[in-house]
Formats: structure tokens, sequence, C-alpha cells
């Protein structure tokens, strides 16, 4: 392996190889150079080196060598300078490109040369055969041994170019572009297999990037710029593969842009989607789905009359009427009659993954019947207004076969329509990316539709019916076709029907007893005769003797139905608490099973990190030991060089020195060149400086001769030029008088220009600045009138602020004195009644001492005898005596005990009637009850309410009754 001390002379020496046509050495030298370790900083003789190299490469075709080198470039400028391996990639690609296009315009028969299968295979054995027997080789070998080598080249450089720009952010717009050039080469010269390929390794490296999301540079599918290239990409796989007709690679191209769009959750534009659609209807058409084609046709007319606001009536009239027909298209009989489960499962599966794809959001859970169906398509088409905007023949041939009921006329009917129909179409204007629009293919189908609405309403009108008339009234097939579409019409239950064709009729219904239809109404008649037996002969319902054998049966039932709900519920009660249990003891034992793992993680982490730390290390010991090992065999490689050519025999074997050893010697060899070197380099100019001296002494006189005759010339040039500028000052001066007396005539008509130019701008200029100056006077105007408006509005605001503030101080004033009158006043009332209180309480101690006064006067005269002198009237009655074992002591005289307890001898006291209300009634005013209530309120409620309060009047006796009636009953 060549090492070279600087990249400039490895190109060098290419160029050297290139000259002498050794160009797989050119490439070796530069291959070493590329791949080795030794220049892994980018710097730009690195970018020249490898346009050199991958020349060399398309030159030779060695699409291996070209990816080692573009592979080891990407590692050296990946960090640095992308741009770089950017502008490598694209030489090469153009170089390649150029290289197969010189090639192809070389053989004259493209078709022929162009005739392989697959690029990547080998020859073929009858063309190893052909080209070993055959002694001369024809001109279509030629060409396909001339065409072909550059052709496979120029694909494996896309798979190359491809592979080294998959997955990486910084270089995603030249992955795009290297992709579509691709496809461009795929569909310009028809190659099928090869686009397969591309197809399926740009899948690849989508599966890839989702696969590895830690991976370093991985582009960023939620950002705009990235994820429009990757859609952009995907649109192009899908239109390719539509021209080159791959219909199954078209599916799977649509539902990688669905997957692509499902994953950063993002709807594309309006444009790319209408791509979409018209592509599906196209694939959709072709695979026979008619179905899926009229919803994916519904679809795109509702993007076209949303977003393109250029779309002409025309067109969305022609959109409208595709819509119909494909809808009318799809055959009216469900094909899921009388299919598996795991038919119809996968009938489901297939249903929910193609209203994804067309957007459509189904429910999972609805029966297969409720997703996509005919009947809720013209539903839809209906409420959306789609059917409004066909032509007059669509609105036709729609309402014959949905709406009418013609078995003898319907073929009459739709034959005109279908020929009008047949010649719509074309290719719309203001709708670019929808295809060109052609009525005519619906037509096999809506012939179809059309002998089966037939067939199924004649069933409905006749049992039996001749071939021949049925074949009349389907002019559109022969009856063997007819019989192909009654067979699957009849297959999925649509119609029912026989043909006879023994006696050349067909038979609608079926006679047999166990046929569905048959079956059904026997059930009906079954149910109505049950119903009617019911009503005429009602049901006896027997009452039940358990009741009266067993009376407690019912509550015995009732105890133990709730006993074992009670059972139920604490089963229930405890399974679950052993399930909630058992859950946290997982989780208990998850927990600890996730720490436990995250610490094996982690200390397996820290172990691989110390384990590539020390590699690392040891690798770079091992590159420092053997890049010294390099040097040291490279020092002595030139010291061996140096020895032979002085003849000198190499002094030590390079096994057995050192690096420090070969520099000591290379150093010490360099000195003696060196003190050589500056010995020649004194001889050397000691000889110059004579061979310089002599020369100058012979050159001095031969130099003064020149000098003398270099004199003499360039005084007569200066003469004659003298002369020839006096001439031409001359004929300037004269020129220029001729003009001034021309220009003079003038003079007079410039000056009155002048002035008027003067004086129009001094006009202009006085107009200008009085209209400033009165636009200056009305601004300052309107700002002197600002400001006084301002000023005003403040002044007013504050008066206004002023007046609110000293209101508001008045109300809290007058707020303040009121609460002062109202507590005076509180506080004044307060007194009174005090003073009411008071005087009362005075007037009732008065009372109360009267009455103790009175009382104990009236216990004195009570014990002693007395005869109540002779009424002045005429009326006393004698008192008997009563006989007192004691003197009466005088009032206020103190009474013992014994003596005041003794009954008194003589008649009872009179009864006491008023003591409860009776004999004497209250003669006090209202007015002193009110005052004694009040008293009481106010400060009596010490004393007792019972006593009558003191004083003159009637009301002293019924309180001295009270008194005496209480001592006679305290005396008792």
């Amino acid at each position: 392996m060549a090492t070279f001390a600087k990249p400039e002379n490895a190109l060098k020496r290419a160029g050297e190889l290139i000259n002498v046509g050794q160009h797989l050495d050119a490439l070796m030298a530069l291959h070493s150079l590329i791949t080795s370790r030794r220049y892994r900083a980018w710097q730009k003789p690195l970018e020249n080196i490898m346009f050199k190299y991958v020349e060399l490469c398309v030159v030779l075709r060695k699409g291996r060598f070209a990816k080692d080198g573009l592979i080891q470039y990407r590692i050296v400028c990946q960090q640095v300078n992308v741009n770089s391996l950017e502008e490598v990639i694209k030489h090469f690609m153009h170089l390649a490109t150029e290289k197969a296009e010189a090639a192809r315009n070389q053989a004259q028969a493209l078709d022929e040369a162009l005739d392989v299968e697959d690029l990547e295979a080998d020859k073929r054995p009858e063309d190893l055969m052909l080209s070993y027997v055959s002694g001369e080789k024809g001109k279509d070998r030629s060409d396909r041994e001339l065409v072909t080598p550059w052709f496979k080249f120029l694909w494996e450089t896309y798979r190359t170019v491809l592979e080294i720009l998959r997955n990486n952010s910084k270089l995603e717009a030249l992955y795009a572009m290297t992709a579509h050039r691709a496809f461009q080469f795929c569909k310009q010269y028809k190659r099928t297999t090869e686009f397969r390929r591309l197809c399926e390794i740009i899948r690849n490296h989508l599966a890839n990037l989702n696969k590895y999301r830690d991976q370093r540079d991985r582009p960023d599918l939620s950002a705009p710029e990235s994820l429009q290239l990757y859609l952009d990409t995907r649109f192009e796989q899908l239109k390719i593969a539509t021209e080159l007709e791959l219909w199954q690679e078209a599916f799977r191209s649509v539902e990688d842009i669905h997957a692509l769009m499902c994953m950063v959750k993002k709807t594309p534009k309006a444009s790319l989607m209408v791509v979409y659609y018209a592509k599906l209807t196209e694939i959709f058409w072709i695979s026979g789905s008619h179905l899926y084609h009229a919803y994916a046709w519904l679809k795109l007319f509702s993007l076209q009359k949303s977003f393109n606001k250029n779309l002409s009536q025309k067109d969305l009239q022609m959109i409208a009427s595709s819509v119909v027909l494909a809808a009318l298209s799809v055959v009216p009989f469900d094909h899921t009659h009388g299919a598996s489960h795991a038919e119809l499962e996968n009938d489901k599966e297939r249903n929910l993954r193609m209203a994804n794809l067309i957007n459509f959001n189904l429910d999972p859970k609805l029966d297969n019947r409720e997703m996509l169906s005919r009947s809720a398509l013209l539903s839809e088409l209906v409420s959306k207004g789609v059917m409004s905007c066909a032509s007059p023949e669509v609105k036709d041939l729609f309402h014959v076969f949905e709406h009418e009921f013609l078995p003898l006329d319907i073929a009459a009917r739709v034959q005109p329509l279908l020929g009008k129909i047949s010649k719509l179409g074309g290719k719309l204007a203001t709708a670019s990316s929808v295809p060109e629009v052609q009525l005519s293919k619906y037509l096999p189908s809506l012939e179809k539709l059309a002998t089966l609405r037939l067939l199924q309403q004649v069933s409905q009108v006749y049992q039996t019916i001749t071939i021949e008339s049925l074949s009349r009234m389907i002019p559109f097939f022969d009856f063997s076709v007819v019989e192909k579409i009654s067979v699957d019409a009849v297959k999925h239950n649509f119609i029912t029907m026989k043909v006879d064709h023994m006696n050349g009729a067909v038979l609608f219904g079926s006679v047999d007893l166990e046929s569905d239809t048959l079956r059904g109404h026997l059930a009906i008649v079954a149910e109505g005769l049950n119903k009617a037996w019911a009503m005429i002969y009602p049901s006896v319902k027997k009452s039940s003797k358990i009741a009266d054998i067993l009376p407690g049966l019912g509550d015995m039932v009732e105890k133990e139905h709730l006993k074992l709900l009670a059972r139920k519920t604490l089963i229930e009660k405890r399974k679950e608490e052993q399930e909630r249990q058992l859950l946290e003891m997982e989780r208990e034992e998850e927990s600890k099973r996730l720490k436990l793992q995250k610490i094996t993680e982690e200390a397996e982490k820290a172990r691989l990190i110390s384990e590539v730390e020390q590699r690392k290390r040891e690798r770079i010991l091992r590159d420092i030991q053997q890049r010294e090992i390099e040097e040291a065999q490279a020092l002595l490689q030139e010291a061996e060089k140096r020895t032979k050519k002085k003849g000198k025999k190499p002094i030590l074997e390079g096994e057995k020195v050192t690096k420090e050893i070969l520099m000591e010697m290379q150093r010490t060899e360099q000195e003696k060149e060196k003190q050589e070197m500056e010995k020649k380099l004194q001889k050397l100019a000691k000889q110059m400086d004579h061979l310089e001296r002599a020369k100058r002494e012979e050159a001095a006189p031969l130099i003064e001769a020149a000098y003398q005759q270099r004199l003499v010339e360039e005084k007569i040039i200066h003469e004659r030029e003298q002369e020839k500028e006096v001439e031409l000052s001359r004929q300037r001066h004269e020129g220029d008088l001729q003009e001034k007396n021309r220009m003079s005539r003038m003079l007079e008509s410039k000056r009155v220009f002048e002035q008027q130019v003067i004086h129009r701008r001094q006009e202009e200029y006085d107009r200008l600045r009085q209209e400033k100056e009165e636009r200056i006077r009305q601004i300052l105007q309107a700002r002197k009138q600002e400001r006084e408006l301002k000023r005003k509005m403040l002044f007013f605001l504050k008066t206004e602020e002023e007046r609110l503030r000293k209101q508001q101080e008045e109300e809290e004033a007058r707020k303040r004195e009121e609460a002062e009158r109202k507590k005076k006043e509180e506080a004044e009332r307060k007194a009174k009644l005090d003073e009411i209180a008071e005087k009362q309480r005075q007037r009732e101690r008065e009372a109360e001492e009267k009455e103790r006064l009175r009382r104990e006067s009236l216990l004195g005269r009570s014990t002693e005898p007395f005869s109540r002198p002779s009424d002045p009237l005429g009326n006393a009655q004698p008192v008997p005596a009563v006989a007192a074992p004691a003197a009466t002591p005088a009032p206020g005289k103190y009474v013992p005990r014994h003596l005041r307890q003794q009954p008194a001898v003589g008649p009872a006291p009179p009864p006491e009637l008023d003591r409860w209300g009776g004999g004497r009634r209250d003669d006090r005013p209202a007015t002193d009850r009110w005052r004694n209530d009040s008293s009481r309120s106010f400060g009596g409620g010490s004393r007792d309410d019972r006593r009558p309060p003191g004083g003159s009047g009637s009301g002293s006796g019924s309180g001295s009754t009270w008194s005496s009636s209480r001592n006679s009953r305290v005396s008792a």
C-alpha cells in the first residue's frame, strides 16, 4: 500500500498513472488514500481526490469501489462539510448518466438492446452458448454488450447512492432527488423489475427509520420540510407505478402513503390528496373493486369541489357524472350471502382496510353490511348533492335504475341514454390532477346492471317466460351471457330463476317447499293461526295447590334467596379482596423486578461503557504503536535508499532498530548533508561571483554604446511628436473658434429660456411654500384646539371629581351626625327609662314599707278582744266576744311565738272567697295594673309578682284580705 505525505501527492500520482494508461493502478492508489486512517479530517484536496476517484470508478465501471469510497468520504465530512459529499455524489450520478446515454446513442436498436428482464442477473446460458458457437457476433449482440453493462452500472449507481444517503437528515433533499431520478430511469426504459426493487429499498429505509429511533442524524418526519420530501417521493413512486401499469406496486405505494400520513398524523395538501384519490380510482377500477372505485371518486369529487376554486361547471358536471356512474356500476346484490364466518371476517377486515385508505371513518363494531355498501353510497350521493351536479343523461339513467319499475321497457329506456353517455368525456381543463375522464368505460357494467334490473322486475311479474322473449327484451348480450349473469344473481340470492332449455323457458320463483321465500310465508301463516287460536280459546291458568299444602313456602324461599344472595355477595367480596391482594403482590413483584432490571441494566450499561472506553484506549495505544512502527519502517527505508545511493551498506537491520535510533541516525545524516551542502554552496557562490564580474566587464562598453544610440533615436522621435502635437493644437483651436461663432447666435435664446425656467421654478417654489405654511398653520390650529379641548376636559373631570368628593364627604358627615344623634337619643331614652324605673322601685319600696306596717298593725289588733261600737245606721249585728289568753300588745310590740300560734276562741273567720277570684273582683284601674306590669318588667323583677302594690284606694282592701287570709293559713 502506497503512502503519501500529502493528499495532493496522491492526486498527482493518479494523474501520472492515467497519462500512461494505468487507470486501475490510479484507482487503487486513490482508494488506498481514501480508506487510510491518516486522513480522517476533511480538507479541500480530499474533494478533488473524490472527484477524480468517482471518474475512475465510472470509467472502469467499478461500482463496489465507488460505494466503499463514498462511505469513507461520508464518514470524513458528515459533521464538517456535508455539501462536499453532495457535490461528489451529484458528479458521480452525472458521469454515470452521461456514460449510459452515450452508450444508448451508440446503439441502433434500443428496444432489442434493453430486452433484459433483470439488470442484476448474469448472462443467460443460451447467450453464452450462442456467443461461443457463432464465429461472428451479430449486431444485436454487440449492441447488447455495449449498452446493457452501462445501464447495469447506472442502476447500481442509484442503489449505491440511496444506500449511502438513507436516513440522513442533512441529505434528505439529495436522497429525494436521487429517488426521483431512479424513478425516471425506470419509467424511461420500462424497467419494471428494477422499479419493484427500488420501491422495496425505499420502503425498507422508512421501516429502519421507524425501527431505530435513537439513530444519529435521523430525519424528523414531524418537520414540514422532511414530511413534504418523503410524501413527494411516495407520490412520484405512485405515478410511475400507474404509468408502468404495475397495479400491485401502485397499491402498495398507496399503502405506503397512508402509513406515512398515519405515522405523522398530518394530512397532506389538497393537491397531493387529489392525485392520491385519482390514482386510487384507477387502481380499484383495474382490480374490479367497483364499490371502492366509486367511494374514491366520491372523495375526489368532494376535494375538487371544496379546494379547487378554478373548477369550471363543465368539469364539475363531468366529475359528478363519473361518481354517479361509478356508483351505479356496483352490482346490486350482496356478495356475502351464504358466506362462512371466516369469509365474513375477512371481508369485514378488507372493508375496514379500504375505508382507511379512502379516509372513510367506520365503526369496526358494525355489521359488514352496514359498512361500505351500494345503498349507503347512493344515499350519500343524494345527501351530498352529487346528483344535482351530474349531467341530465346520468340523472335519467339513475332514476330509471333505482326508482322506476319498467320490466318490459327498461332496455328501451336505457339504451339511448347509454349511447349519449358513451360520447361524454375528455380531459378536464381546470382539474389537471384528475386523469382524463371517459364515461364509456362504465357501459359494460351499466348494461349488466340493466340486465339484472330487468330480470329482477320480470321475476316479480312473470312466473314463466320463453327464452326467445327474454332475449328480445335484453338487446345488450346474447342469452349465454345473460345466463352467466343470472347464475351470479341466483348465487347471491338476488333473484330466483331456473332455465329450462328443453322447453325453451325461464322459470321465476321456486316450487320447492324448502325454499327460503315459501318457508318464510309458511312461518308467517303459522304465527297468525297461533295468535287467532289464542284469542278464540284463551288458556285457563289453574291455581296451584302448593300454597295450601305449604303456607310458609314463599317466606322460606324468600329467606333462602336472600341468604344465597348474601353468600354470593360475600364470596364476590372475598374474590375481589383476593384478586386485589394478588394484584398488589404482582405490582410489588413487578416493581421489584423493574427495579432489579433497572439496576442490572445500569450496571450492564456502566460495564459496556467501561469496556468501550477500555477498548478505545487499547485501540488508541495500538494505533500509536502501529503508527510508530510504520514511521520507523519508512525512516529505515529512506535511510537504506540514501545509503544505497551513496554506495554504503546499511548499518543496522530494520527489525532491531527503534524509532528513536532511526530518528537520531536521520538527524546525524541530515547534519552531515547540511554541512556538505553549505560547502557546495560556498564554492558555487565563489564561482558565480567570478563569472558575474567577468560578464559585467565585457558588457560595460557595449551598454554605453547602446545608450548613446538610444539617445539619438529618442531625440528624433521627440522632435517628430512635438511637431505632430503643434499641428493638432492648431487644428483644435480653429475648430473651437468655429464652434464659438456658431453657438454665439443662440446665446440670447439661451438666456431667455434660462429666465423662463428660473421664473417657473420660483413660482412653483412660492406656491409650495405657501401650501406648506398653510398646512403648518392648520396643523398648529388643530393642535391648539386639541390642547384647549384637552384642558377643558381635564378641568371638567377635575371639577366633577372635586364635586363628587365633596358630596361624598358631606354624605359621610351627615351619616356621622345622624349616628351621633341616634346614639344621643338612645342614651337619653335609656336615662329616662332608668329614671322611671328608679321612681317605680322607690314607690314599690314605700308601698312595701306601708304594707309591712299595716300588716304589723293588723296582726297586733287581731290578738286583743274588742267590741265594735254600735252602727250609727242601726244595722250593726252583735259580735261575739273572743276570749284572749293575754292582753293584745300594742302595735309594733314584739309578740312571742307561743302566743302567736294559739288558736283564737270564737266563730270561724268568713270564707276567703276573694283568694281565687270569687266574692270580690279586682277593682283596680287598668292603668295601675299596666304600671305594675311595666314596673315589674323594667325594675321590679326581684319581688313577688302576686304582691299587690301599696297605697290608698280600693286596692288596699283586697290587699288586706289577701294578707289576712295568708296569715290565717300560717297560724293554722
